[in-house]
């Protein structure tokens, strides 16, 4: 016995739909599947979290050091040099003598000088004894009293011309070479060497008139050398100067830097770091960026393991690290490896989800655990 045989409308509808939902299905794989229709393996990526980190405004300057106190030591009259009291490089005292002058017949003339005023004064000590005895007038006295004035004053210039042919150190400092030899005649105008005190050195930079607002006296600031690039220098700004320069637009800073070690020497070239605005932010590694345009993404992974792209507003770089303004939270992972082989909700395998994830090279990057 025949049954029933089901409408030709319902036999379609049946047919239909069994081939959308193996369109459907089919579908669903090509998403999975490459171009050639082969299922696509997962990409391999590395991972990172976004993560507050310090970071600060840096301002960088070129300046100059200069000794504290500097001169070419020089001598005030003209005669012979008769001895030479240092050496080349020497460190030296406030006072040191360093050159002595010829000074035979200043010295001849000081002893009879000195000889005057001794025959002087005893001739004032008599006057003024006859003068309380009522033997002489006051004036007999006076005059005696002004030839000693005389005598003494005599005696004192002697004594001054004498020191002019001491060459003294002004300050206690560090000599340079020395210029001049024994015997030789030195003017005034003939430099003997140089002294510098450079246990402090005074260190002048420019900075545009725009950052005078972040810089003040007291202020600490680093400083470093090319000759010891491992070393930073602590400096203390000690003066702002009182005027922008109309063409630069640029003042000029002075900061003192303590050389106790003496290893700066005046006229070295020296860059200035000044760090401000220190402050908290939030960052990721700069390698995480995908630009497309003017808009800034990144990728982070699903808890399906699947990629996604994500818009964020980035604000200051600081070296290999970017603040992200907007967009992520803080633990949120982004993809820092293997981004240009992603597409958009493509699976993607971190290490450890599997057997051959040993071939990795975790060491590039920091690992979100």
């Amino acid at each position: 016995m025949h049954g029933r045989q089901p409408p030709m409308h319902l036999l379609r509808s049946l047919s239909t739909l069994l081939v959308t939902l193996c369109l459907l299905a089919c579908n669903q794989e090509q998403k999975q599947a490459g171009p050639d229709g082969f299922q696509r393996p997962p990409t391999k990526v590395l991972v990172s979290p976004a993560q507050f980190r310090e970071i600060s405004r840096k301002l960088e300057a070129i300046g100059t050091a200069q000794a504290n106190e500097s001169v070419t030591i020089t001598a005030k009259v003209t005669d012979t040099i008769s001895q030479i009291r240092f050496e080349d490089g020497q460190t030296i005292e406030q006072g040191d003598i360093l050159v002595e002058l010829t000074d035979t017949e200043e010295a001849a003339l000081l002893r009879e000088a000195e000889a005057n005023v001794t025959d002087a004064k005893l001739g004032l000590e008599r006057f003024d004894n006859l003068f309380l005895q009522g033997s002489i007038p006051k004036s007999q006295a006076d005059e005696a009293r002004a030839r000693y004035d005389a005598v003494l004053a005599r005696q004192q210039s002697l004594v001054a011309r004498l020191n002019d042919r001491l060459v003294l150190a002004p300050f206690s400092g560090l000599l340079g070479f020395r210029l001049v030899s024994d015997g030789s005649l030195l003017t005034p105008a003939t430099p003997i060497t140089t002294l510098d005190d450079v246990s402090t050195i005074k260190l002048d930079f420019s900075i545009a008139e725009v950052h005078l607002g972040i810089i003040e006296k007291g202020q600490r600031l680093i400083a470093h050398s090319a000759a010891f690039p491992e070393k930073g220098f602590t400096a203390t700004v000690k003066t702002i100067g009182s005027r922008v320069d109309p063409i630069s637009r640029s003042a000029i800073i002075r900061a003192h830097i303590d050389n106790a070690d003496l290893n700066l020497r005046p006229g070295m070239l020296m860059t200035v770091q000044l760090t401000t605005d220190v402050r908290d932010a939030l960052m990721i590694p700069e390698r995480a960026l995908v630009q497309r345009g003017s808009e800034v993404y990144v990728s982070t992974v699903t808890d399906q393991n699947l990629a996604t792209l994500i818009g964020i507003k980035v604000g200051t770089q600081d070296g290999l690290w970017v603040e992200v303004v907007s967009g992520l939270e803080v633990g949120q992972e982004v993809v820092t490896d293997g981004i240009l082989k992603l597409r958009e909700n493509s699976p993607v395998e971190l290490p450890g989800q599997a057997e051959d994830s040993r071939d990795l090279d975790v060491s590039a990057s920091k690992i979100s655990t």
